[in-house]
């Protein structure tokens, strides 16, 4: 193999299932890697929603303090590489082929999955890269997902919705058992919401994890102009995060929450906090395309990142028309997608994901599963999210304005247009 596309489409092919969830394959890989530290400190971020922002503020913040960091998200949306960024670069091509290359080497007959080798990948760049933090976002799951084998020295659970139930159970509860297993005893377990499931305490209390949650140990206050951090007898006051949606306080928020926990080992720069929570980006998170007509992305794949974009729609409302180009994959709950933001689209032009992935669905499949009021106001069934999105914008006016959602896949095509069109 000789290119970094060859190393991913093998690696789709090597294992039988997308998905497996389990530590004992991808950990005995690492020990004989040599399981090497992948930084000084080591920061995880779990949940439904909000993983990838609130690795956005932490890296920002702590960049903006001169720390070294590295970051490991998933998926990405328009390069593999985006995966794994050290000190703001993104991993190229030759470091991740030749941390494929060990990972091979040392694997024998133990299958991997496609995310358990970019995990891996991604923890030897890391130990290569001298860091001072890294931050691994887990990734579907909490427990059982690879990223797990590393102990972090805080980890952070964002949000508990239903997302993956396939995986994780059939309710918050359950979820959320999962998602605490990346708490450890005596080190700092941060909870981001503000109403989490009782599962998700429970589980961190019985673990002996030292927890430090929203609402309790610490608290935010938004503003008109601004927002305030408070701990006890410290207080932050702080800039409108660089990220608009609503739920970007409470993410920048306990992303300030592991840096408070962590401030006697890394030190606590408040100047650094306030840049890093001005200057956080994420794509595809409610990202706007000035127009006319205005593009907006969002990867919204699931009820409670609905509800989210939804929230920012109802207070930002277009001049003219909303008009959606929304794609799914199968295994999601669609009619809780799009509930939240019915009555704010005129008109919804259908994305077939089906030439993306195995679990994508067609577009008359995703439409035989919308309700009778989005069914009324559906504009046209499309292949793909290209075809998709060209006819919104044939459709929409000046004042107009396309939102295009559902999934990262709808994002990254969406992206891709934009700027190969200059929108």
């Amino acid at each position: 193999m000789k290119t970094l596309q060859d190393w991913l489409d093998w690696q789709l092919r090597l294992h039988p299932r997308e998905i497996e969830l389990g530590l004992d394959r991808v950990r005995e890989v690492w020990m004989r890697l040599g399981a090497p530290a992948p930084a000084a400190t080591v920061m995880s971020v779990g949940g439904t929603n909000g993983k990838g922002s609130t690795v956005a503020f932490l890296e920002a913040m702590l960049a903006a303090g001169g720390h070294r960091v590295g970051a490991f998200t998933s998926p990405h949306l328009l390069r593999y590489n985006e995966r794994v960024r050290v000190a703001g670069e993104e991993a190229d091509d030759e470091a991740l082929i030749a941390a494929f290359e060990r990972i091979e080497a040392a694997r024998g007959d133990i299958p991997l999955t496609y995310f358990e080798f970019g995990t891996l990948a991604a923890l030897l760049i890391f130990a290569a890269s001298r860091l001072d933090v890294a931050i691994l976002e887990v990734g579907l799951g909490g427990r059982l997902d690879a990223v797990n084998i590393v102990d972090a020295d805080v980890a952070i659970v964002t949000t508990i919705d239903l997302d993956h139930q396939d995986w994780l159970g059939n309710d918050r509860e359950l979820i959320a058992r999962e998602k605490a297993g990346i708490f450890r005893a005596g080190r700092p377990a941060i909870i981001g919401e503000l109403d989490p499931p009782r599962a998700l305490c429970a589980e961190a209390s019985r673990i002996d994890a030292s927890v430090f949650a929203a609402g309790v140990d610490y608290r935010y206050e938004v503003a008109a102009r601004g927002w305030l951090w408070q701990s006890g007898s410290l207080s932050l006051q702080l800039p409108r995060p660089g990220l608009v949606a609503p739920c970007q306080y409470a993410n920048a928020a306990a992303a300030i929450a592991a840096l408070y926990m962590l401030r006697e080992r890394i030190g606590w720069q408040a100047q650094a906090i306030i840049d890093g929570v001005a200057n956080a980006q994420v794509a595809a998170r409610i990202q706007r395309f000035p127009g006319p007509p205005e593009l907006i992305v969002d990867v919204a794949h699931n009820p409670q990142a609905a509800r989210v974009l939804a929230e920012w729609l109802s207070r930002n409302p277009a001049a003219g028309r909303t008009i959606a180009v929304f794609g799914a994959l199968a295994d999601k709950d669609v009619g809780g997608i799009v509930t939240p933001l019915q009555g704010l689209i005129s008109r919804w032009h259908l994305a077939g994901l089906d030439a993306d992935s195995a679990r994508g669905l067609d577009a008359g499949t995703l439409g035989a599963r919308l309700n009778p009021e989005v069914s009324r106001r559906i504009a046209g069934h499309h292949a793909d999210v290209r075809s998709a999105l060209s006819a919104a914008r044939d459709e929409a006016g000046d004042y107009d304005r396309i939102i295009a959602f559902g999934s990262f896949f709808v994002a990254a095509a969406a992206i891709a247009s934009a700027r190969a069109t200059d929108w």
